[in-house]
């Protein structure tokens, strides 16, 4: 039986003329031996109507791929340490600012590619221009999450990878439920980005503006699948 569709406290949202609700889905703690298109069916396919968007967070993505990896299973090289000790650190997550998730992020995108992504944060830092690191790296560095004091258990002692192939999940999801269009986002509450759609025809910057405020939460609300339903 599938949970309540949670409240947001600030459901719709006026954009370029239009609104929209925003309506979280509410689930168990989605593990690694969870199947996603079963989370899907149970959860969210009793609520989605025709003309919906429906939205997943990254990380459960990620989390029923087995790309979830315990903290005391990853040893950080000096190289990580030494890169970690420059991240700037925000409200938002760890990031890239601990050691694990840095030795992650090294794996994930390649030395070469960190450390070019390093050079032009470097250079470009001095002028005020902000998120060159990860233009540079790509969603695979900025999608990985640490664990912070607010993380939900088990995953406060996890390091969560990005998805894997997030426009393919995202065109299976949007199949398995006839077609409505699906996107893979990584939000919180700093910014947020569309890694994976089933319809290239999407908008995904308006998207983003309308999941701006990150409805969903990132601290213990277990909504990690949500509805973007346009009034009419």
């Amino acid at each position: 039986m599938s949970e309540p569709v949670k409240k947001v406290k600030k459901p719709e949202i006026k954009l370029d003329g239009e609104s929209f609700l925003r309506i979280p889905i509410k689930t168990h703690v989605i593990l690694r031996d969870d199947k996603l298109l079963d989370v899907v069916e149970t959860y969210a396919k009793p609520e989605l109507k025709e003309d919906d968007i429906f939205f997943i967070t990254e990380k459960i993505v990620a989390v029923t791929q087995g790309r979830a990896v315990k903290l005391v299973d990853i040893k950080p090289g000096p190289l990580a340490r030494f890169l970690a000790s420059f991240v700037t650190k925000t409200p938002a997550g760890i990031g890239l600012g601990m050691p694990e998730t840095m030795e992650m992020a090294l794996k994930e995108c390649g030395v070469p590619r960190i450390l070019l992504a390093t050079a032009g944060s470097a250079v470009t830092k001095p002028f005020g221009k902000k998120g060159v690191f990860y233009q540079i790296a790509g969603y695979k560095a900025s999608s990985i999450d640490g664990p912070t004091p607010n993380t939900l258990p088990p995953y406060n002692e996890y390091v969560v990878l990005g998805p894997d192939k997030p426009d393919q999940v995202a065109s299976e999801v949007s199949q398995f439920l006839g077609g409505i269009k699906t996107i893979i986002v990584d939000i919180n509450d700093i910014s947020g980005s569309v890694l994976g759609s089933s319809d290239k025809s999407l908008d995904r910057d308006k998207v983003i503006r309308i999941l701006k405020d990150n409805p969903l939460g990132q601290d213990h609300e277990q909504t990690p699948l949500g509805i973007i339903r346009k009034i009419k």
